[in-house]
């Protein structure tokens, strides 16, 4: 008993000061590995992603990628200076590559560095869709996503420790691995990813918008993100993200808000 007590404790401060403030929320997230260890490893795991990848240099397709990628990154610094979080970039350092890959896919990593798979530009279609794709990555790091997903999965694993060490009796302790396992994960880690897919798209929305392209293009991005998948998609509730439906109707619901966002900074108009 006293060593379950002591778990616990020690778990409650560890959470208590390992904490950070979502920019975008305003709420306490999870950061048991700060940005200042969580940062060079990713920009050490992206450099060997490139040096053992086909980067694509020179095209016109790479430079969009850059472009539209820089204007994403102004504008979110336009919008965190604007709302208090001056500074809240300085660790970033924003790096945009297009790889020559079939994956339908994009990512940001933490601190700012992304790819964009060749394979994900026929659906995106446009710049608009690329915008699209680049403010819901970079959303994923700025909120930083990256670090939460980790520290869950470490609370996740200590408190899976903690109930092998405290449950003495060897059935019992095989009956928690198995329904701590599923519960956790079904219950806990998949719905925390896909709030995070929400709140990624709701933040890319704007930033997308302030940096100037129509965020009605959002939802048509994910209308043919749809039609690729062909209607295979596991369901939602056993999912990392929300289904595609979900997400179009949260993008259209959201897309007048963003434009309001947009206008607080005098874009009232959108690139083509």
């Amino acid at each position: 008993m006293k060593s379950r007590k002591l778990i616990v404790t020690f778990g409650i401060i560890a959470l208590f000061l390992s904490c950070a403030t979502n920019p975008f929320t305003g709420k306490k997230t999870m950061a048991l590995v700060p940005n200042d260890q969580l940062f060079p490893t990713a920009f050490a795991q992206y450099d060997q992603f490139l040096s053992e990848n086909k980067v694509v240099k020179g095209t016109k397709d790479a430079e969009m990628i850059t472009r539209v990628g820089q204007r994403i990154a102004v504008a979110a610094e336009r919008w965190l200076n604007a709302n208090g979080y001056q500074g809240y970039l300085n660790d970033y350092k924003w790096e945009y590559n297009l790889v020559d890959d079939k994956t339908v896919n994009a990512w940001c990593m933490p601190g700012g560095k992304i790819v964009f798979y060749t394979g994900i530009l026929p659906i995106a279609a446009n710049e608009t869709g690329v915008a699209a794709i680049m403010g819901h990555e970079v959303a994923h790091a700025l909120a930083n996503h990256g670090q939460q997903r980790m520290s869950a999965g470490l609370l996740q694993q200590g408190v899976a420790i903690a109930g092998n060490i405290a449950i003495k009796d060897e059935k019992s302790r095989n009956a928690f691995n198995q329904y701590y396992g599923i519960g956790s994960t079904v219950g806990v880690m998949l719905p925390f990813s896909r709030a995070h897919e929400t709140e990624a798209d709701r933040i890319g929305l704007y930033i997308m918008a302030i940096a100037g392209y129509n965020p009605d293009e959002a939802a048509e991005l994910w209308k043919r993100m749809k039609a690729n998948s062909g209607g295979q998609a596991p369901p939602e509730f056993l999912s990392t993200h929300p289904s595609n439906d979900t997400r179009i109707a949260n993008l259209q619901k959201l897309a007048p808000t963003a434009k309001k966002e947009a206008a607080k900074f005098g874009i009232t108009s959108f690139r083509e």
